[in-house]
């Protein structure tokens, strides 16, 4: 789930400038550069709890977690905090949950995820890897192009001397010797420039939901499947379009679903266009060509079906347990479930918030689209390791 949020480069213009259109020679004289506005921090409040506090914990079968874990510890393995505790864990048996439990509770303490204003609840929702249609050539039926980065897009990283901006995806190209925020959607669109397409596909819907969930596959003319995955981004803050179609009296809220949203488009296909050019966020894409299993997300590591997690990374370590407690999207039964935070995206942003990853196919797709529940998250930190912000001891 990957199509990242941002404040834009505007925000940031006058230290692009500075950073970006400095000619060699001759040296140009010193620069005092403007401080930034201030930025908004994401905060968040871990409480210490207890393992009883966590609903069904005793009973419930970890197994299935195991494998979400081995993936993390790919990146982890190396980290303070983590050597042992990856160590031991390859040596477990995914037969053996109890063991597991005991593995968990030893090596780990569970903080509960509070917001800031103290509250313990915050929406979940749902995504998946989808299928698009598409060949390498362009036709009459594949005609919609899923576009590879840009070779003009430029990547600015001014964190180092502006910490409050670290946290900001900042795209930009040049005109001149001015730095400007790069293309947005509608412009894309209408041909800005010449990009060069991996793929083309044959409905411009399913590329923007493609886009929004980060990673998908193409079936293509002959009935191969190929992987794609997100690339870059080109630095506008992600639009949800189910939001805009309520805002514009066209769904109710209740009706602004992934389901809710095609069944408008069918309906509307003159007025579908004008709908995506709403989210100026734009989504490019490399092949993947590795024998990976599921799509990777934003930790680096193949995503675990029903058992990886996006979570706002500012907030909760990548590759962390974090124990969700929520309910089914199709008949509101109790999930509570121990998963891995391997992801993140443009929408998932602040301390109880996540998106939970449900594979690839049909019924993925069909239970992603609906998922927008409530739920409570604690997240598993290892015993000695301290939460990123505050903490509150029972």
């Amino acid at each position: 789930m990957t199509d990242f949020n941002s404040h834009g480069l505007v925000l940031a213009a006058s230290l692009l400038l500075a950073a970006c259109a400095i000619a060699p020679v001759p040296p140009p004289a010193p620069v005092s550069l403007p401080a930034p506005p201030a930025l908004p921090t994401p905060t968040a409040t871990f409480n210490q709890s207890k393992w009883e506090m966590l609903p069904d914990w005793q009973t419930l079968d970890l197994s299935p977690s195991l494998p979400a874990l081995l993936q993390s510890c790919r990146v982890l393995k190396d980290r303070p905090h983590w050597q042992e505790i990856c160590s031991r864990a390859v040596q477990l048996s995914p037969a053996d949950s109890n063991a597991l439990r005991t593995f968990y509770e030893n090596w780990f303490t569970p903080y509960q995820v509070r917001n800031p204003d103290g509250s313990d609840q915050g929406m979940i929702t749902g995504y998946y890897e989808p299928k698009l249609f598409g060949s390498r050539n362009r036709s009459a039926r594949f005609c919609h192009p899923l576009y590879a980065v840009p070779g003009d897009m430029l990547t600015i990283d001014l964190g180092e001397q502006y910490p409050q901006i670290k946290d900001l995806r900042l795209r930009g190209r040049l005109i001149g010797r001015r730095v400007v925020p790069y293309y947005n959607r509608a412009e894309i669109d209408a041909g800005a420039k010449s990009f060069k397409a991996l793929f083309w596909v044959d409905s411009a819907l399913d590329l923007f939901f493609l886009q929004v969930e980060g990673s998908g596959r193409i079936e293509l003319p002959d009935g191969r499947l190929v992987k794609v995955g997100y690339a870059d981004q080109n630095g506008h803050p992600y639009v949800s379009i189910g939001r805009k179609l309520v805002e514009m009296g066209e769904l109710r809220l209740e009706d602004a679903s992934m389901q809710g949203i095609r069944n408008w488009a069918k309906n509307n296909q003159d007025k579908l266009p004008a709908l995506l050019e709403q989210n100026p966020s734009y989504v490019f894409f490399r092949e993947l060509t590795g024998k990976s299993p599921a799509a990777l997300g934003a930790l680096g590591v193949p995503l675990t079906e029903q058992f990886s997690l996006a979570v706002d990374a500012r907030i909760i370590p990548l590759g962390t347990p974090v124990f969700l407690s929520t309910t089914y999207p199709d008949d509101n039964a109790a999930l509570n479930r121990l998963m891995l935070a391997q992801d993140t995206g443009g929408a998932i942003k602040g301390a109880v918030r996540a998106d939970f990853f449900w594979g690839f196919g049909e019924s993925a797709a069909n239970r992603a689209g609906k998922m927008k529940q409530r739920g409570r998250m604690w997240v598993l930190f290892p015993t000695g390791a301290k939460p990123p912000q505050s903490v509150v001891s029972f």
